[in-house]
């Protein structure tokens, strides 16, 4: 009862005290003053990983702002380390959604860069061979590339977004504070990255398996961190949370009929190591803290292109539990004040960089890096520019030389200034790479071909960055092709160039009704020199070359005609050719197959002298240009190409080298049977790319072309009245092998059926 006896007696002050008594304004100090506020219990946001479906943080993110839910404190795995991370940075979540949504997160997963910013060696590759299909040689070993997906783009927009954090000593420094998981994948144990590099502790966290490469950070090998701890509410408390709000966003187990294939199956072992660790942590959460978890569907890890629709999930689910969240709301200035304490730090942290003072090298040699910092467009005494460092990181990357391409400003105490340190890995399957190349062609009336090429590149030959470029073909041509490419000097974009061409292949003759004459066998060994300058920065646009080439061909009949008895094709016919040779070729097709955008261009100069083997000597030429030129409008592109050709006295045996025939180059016609001395085509090609995604293609086509051309002996018998005309209807694929065409071809004065073609037209 004593407890109760202050109450009491303060009821019978209030009923004898004098009538109005009650309505006097007390103005003691003590009533005077506000009562306090109770101290707001620690409050920790615990994000999972998920891949894209991380996205719906974000939204989580946005309702926590709505709701005045002050976060002291937010730990995170993989995505989830990634979107607390930055919003730990400083950003707020209406800027983390219109970063990420703004970002081309497909195209920044690409294993290469985009193809226009390769150098012209690398792009003429695209035509022949499987950007997909690329083995690696080193050590006595064949490897495969360690990563599926390239994270290049990743690190350098993480690193953008944490720039202001360079200089902090710790994640505490942080307008909030922050932890990040990671997986040691030596030891198995969970890694919690408090310090360092914010960007490469992000990107370690999120180095998925078989997707990213892990990364070394002081000496460990970092992986990513849902393996051991998706859903990390154990290092919240042990960092001293009081409450907990956890957002689970993991993907679900798949169903058993997904289980058919390897990779069902690697992909639900995965899943269920992951989902094991998020149940413990669920397992440790009180009735204090709150769970979230997000509807999302069949929202998959991968699904980055709809992000929007993530962030909207996340942020309606998150507001249909507001009074769940209400009880961790802070009063609006309260609130406002932890706001404000959160910009201003950012705002500190934001210190404004100066001049790059130097830039040095980590990973390479340094003889290499003597030669890799010529290519750079930042330079000591500059002022830091990180749109201009992210390029020269991105042409260092069109090289294919590294598999880890990153930089870090750091703040150089003699100057003031920044030094700029551009940290290398060189892919661990290289130098020596290969890659394979497939061309199928039928008629389905009993014209064919097959061919298999495989290429093999030596990269970094010396310091100076020669190149060694081997190429085999087997199948309907034999062909052997080896080329040294030797750069001249550091200040120099100039170089030499030396190769030898060997090929056996069966060339057809054609009358001018169409009708096969005969079949020979070539020949041919050429070799050459050549000295270069590229075209752009770098050679990015193209290059051109002008140098001497020698060949020695023999063309052997094989099948004749009776209506070629006792004429010179009857017989073996050798030649050889000695001249000199100018060439120039622009290429900025976004891609080698199914261009979107962009032109290519190729013009070759020949002129010097034929001697026929038991013949006469004679001087010749030879002039050849095409062009092909792309825009599109919206799912739909226009594709124009043009080619002209003039040989003067072109052997029999060669005449195919100037001819027209086969899908897309006067389609409906044999290959090689409308030849001469002078050439003229042009084509107009429509596609439209389809809304479907099969998986085993970049993208799906369907489309046609009109073509015209022809080609004349003599100049005289030159006239636009005699073009023939073709074209095609086809649905197409761009594969991981090369391009895929199922078309229906025709010509007037051809032929019409189905052709099928695997490769390049």
């Amino acid at each position: 009862m004593r407890p109760r006896l202050p109450f009491i007696l303060l009821c019978l002050c209030l009923l004898v005290a004098p009538a109005g008594a009650q309505d006097k304004p007390d103005t003691s100090p003590t009533a005077q003053a506000p009562l306090p506020e109770m101290p707001r219990p620690r409050v920790a946001l615990v994000l999972s990983g998920g891949g894209a479906r991380g996205f719906a943080h974000v939204g989580v993110l946005k309702a926590l702002e709505a709701a005045r839910v002050p976060v002291d404190l937010i730990v995170g795995t993989s995505m989830g380390a990634i979107v607390g991370g930055l919003y730990a940075s400083g950003m707020t979540a209406d800027e983390l959604e219109r970063e990420i949504l703004g970002v081309d997160w497909n195209g920044l997963f690409s294993t290469r860069q985009p193809r226009q910013m390769l150098s012209q060696r690398r792009k003429e590759e695209d035509f022949e061979l499987s950007p997909v299909l690329l083995l690696g040689f080193r050590d006595g070993e064949f490897r495969l590339p360690t990563g599926a997906v390239s994270s290049r783009s990743l690190e350098m927009l993480l690193r953008r977004y944490t720039l202001p954090t360079r200089h902090l000593p710790n994640f505490d420094g942080l307008p909030t504070r922050f932890r990040a998981v990671a997986t040691d994948m030596e030891t198995g144990k969970a890694v919690v990255m408090d310090r360092g590099d914010l960007a490469a502790a992000l990107r370690a966290s999120m180095s998925v398996p078989g997707v990213f490469s892990p990364l070394e950070i002081d000496g460990r090998i970092l992986g990513d961190g849902g393996l051991v701890n998706n859903l990390p509410v154990n290092v919240a408390r042990d960092l001293g949370a009081e409450v907990i709000i956890a957002v689970n966003i993991g993907t679900p187990l798949a169903g058993r009929d997904s289980l058919g294939t390897l990779l069902g199956i690697t992909t639900q072992m995965v899943n269920i190591l992951t989902e094991q660790n998020v149940q413990a942590s669920i397992a440790t959460l009180t009735p204090r803290d709150l769970l979230l978890a997000p509807p999302l569907g069949d929202l998959s890890s991968g699904d980055f292109e709809r992000g929007a629709e993530l962030v909207r999930l996340g942020n309606d689910y998150a507001r249909t539990v507001s009074e769940a969240l209400a009880r961790f709301a802070a009063p609006a200035p309260q609130y406002q004040a932890w706001a404000d304490a959160r910009r201003t730090q950012a705002e500190l942290n934001a210190t404004r960089v100066g001049t790059i003072a130097s830039i040095r090298f980590e990973g390479v040699e340094e003889a290499r890096a003597a030669r890799i910092a010529t290519t750079l467009d930042t330079a000591p005494g500059q002022a830091v520019d990180v749109r201009r460092i992210e390029e020269d990181l991105q042409e260092l990357a069109a090289l294919g030389d590294y598999e880890r391409i990153d930089y870090r400003l750091v703040r150089n105490a003699d100057t003031g200034g920044e030094d700029l340190v551009i940290g290398l890995r060189e892919n661990n399957w290289g130098p020596n790479y290969l890659r394979l190349g497939i061309d199928l062609r039928t008629d389905f009336q009993g014209e064919g071909a097959f061919n298999l090429r495989l290429s093999h590149n030596r990269h970094w030959l010396n310091d100076s960055g020669a190149e060694w470029r081997n190429r085999v073909q087997v199948g309907e041509t034999l062909g052997l092709y080896s080329e040294i490419y030797q750069p001249l000097g550091l200040a120099s974009e100039r170089f030499l160039s030396a190769y030898v061409d060997a090929s056996v292949r069966r060339v057809d003759l054609y009358g001018l009704d169409g009708d096969a004459l005969a079949r020979l066998q070539r020949r041919s060994l050429r070799l050459g020199a050549d000295i270069g300058w590229p075209i752009g920065l770098r050679g990015t646009v193209g290059e051109m070359r002008l140098g001497l080439v020698s060949s020695a061909r023999r063309a052997t009949p094989e099948l004749l005609s009776a209506s070629l008895a006792g004429l010179p094709v009857a017989s073996s016919v050798r030649w050889r050719e000695n001249g000199l040779r100018a060439a120039v070729i622009a290429d900025q097709l976004d891609f080698a197959n199914f261009p979107s955008r962009g032109y290519r261009a190729l013009g070759e100069f020949v002129a010097g002298r034929r001697k026929e083997v038991g013949g006469a000597t004679n001087s010749f030429t030879r002039v050849e240009g095409s062009f092909t030129g792309v825009r599109s409008f919206g799912p739909h592109t226009l594709n124009m190409g043009a080619r002209f050709a003039h040989a003067s006295r072109i052997p029999l045996g060669a005449i195919d080298e100037y001819s027209l025939g086969g899908f897309q180059n006067l389609s409906g016609y044999r290959t090689g049977q409308v030849a001469g001395n002078y050439l003229v085509f042009g084509r107009l090609t429509y596609y439209r790319r389809l809304p479907w995604d099969v998986g085993v293609a970049r993208a799906l086509f369907v489309g046609g072309s009109l073509e015209a051309g022809n080609a004349w002996l003599t100049r005289r018998d030159i006239s636009l009245g005699d073009l023939r005309g073709a074209g095609s209807l086809f649905v197409g694929a761009d594969t991981g092998i090369g391009p895929l065409y199922l078309s229906v071809v025709s010509a007037p004065k051809g032929f019409t059926g189905l052709y099928l073609f695997l490769g390049r037209p």
